[in-house]
């Protein structure tokens, strides 16, 4: 892959944006995080971002470092480590995206905005549903999509138990998206009830192998909501130290039952 051009966003002064003011090290340190994922994504030919994602990309740093302060929405504020932990680590889910080429698709428990406002800079043809339940979070993930000018971005200010049960997003979509959000059982419950059938739920999990307690109860719960086969994907990236993606298929329709009450998946998780 050809090396991309250096994005350029000012670096003097005070800038407004829609999430407020951004500072001059907020500014030095986005752009700084965008230099370091052009060189990240330099060595992953398989990752492709189209022109002008970068530029981007730097804005939504500089969004998120301002409202980190107010908000406390991401521990990881040193630019190598934004640029390679919660950008990098987005973009690599994007073969996996390509390859299911959804119209939509809903990330759980959305934060900051990792993996979802990364993926929806990268791929603008996906309409992204970002379920955040804390209102001050999903307020401020509405002004990074405006200031980004997103127009593929909805936030939504509920849980994914409530949305699960509502006929216009249950069964409705082909992706679902979770990152440092639940555990699989967990995940399981509050994802595949979302999806059509052949949807998929992409899971992003540290050095997660099929032996593990994890996987092995979230099997149990996947099949009990409709889920097939999980499979455990590497990210192909050796800078992100062995960070994996669990896969599971939506294959019949998930009963009634699920998802349960708010908040009974997290105290009596499935499996």
């Amino acid at each position: 892959m050809r090396k991309p051009a250096s994005p350029t966003v000012p670096t003097t002064g005070k800038r407004k944006g829609a999430a407020g003011a951004f500072s001059l090290s907020q500014t030095d340190d986005a752009a700084a995080a965008a230099r370091t994922l052009a060189g990240l994504l330099a060595d992953a030919p398989h990752i492709v971002i189209p022109a002008g994602a970068l530029n981007a990309l730097q804005r939504y740093v500089a969004l998120l470092l301002a409202a980190n302060e107010r908000l406390n929405l991401t521990r990881l504020i040193a630019p190598e480590d934004v640029a390679r932990l919660h950008l990098l680590d987005a973009l690599a889910a994007l073969p996996l995206l390509d390859q299911l080429a959804p119209k939509s698709a809903v990330d759980l428990g959305s934060g900051g905005g990792v993996p979802a406002i990364p993926l929806a800079i990268a791929r603008p043809e996906i309409h992204w549903i970002l379920i955040e339940s804390v209102a001050k979070k999903a307020a401020a993930l509405h002004s990074f999509a405006e200031a980004l000018h997103l127009d593929n971005i909805t936030v939504l200010a509920e849980r994914a138990e409530v949305l699960g049960r509502e006929p216009a997003f249950r069964g409705q979509h082909r992706l679902v998206t979770a990152r440092a959000c639940a555990s699989l059982p967990v995940l399981a419950e509050l994802g595949l009830p979302l999806l059509v059938i052949g949807g998929e739920l992409i899971a992003w999990k540290g050095r997660l192998t099929a032996a593990e307690e994890e996987v092995r109860r979230g099997a149990v719960a996947i099949g009990q909501v409709g889920g097939g086969t999980l499979r455990i994907v590497d990210t192909g990236l050796p800078a992100l130290g062995g960070h994996r993606f669990v896969v599971v298929p939506k294959v019949v329709a998930t009963s009634a039952r699920f998802p349960r009450r708010p908040g009974e998946p997290g105290r009596r998780p499935l499996g």
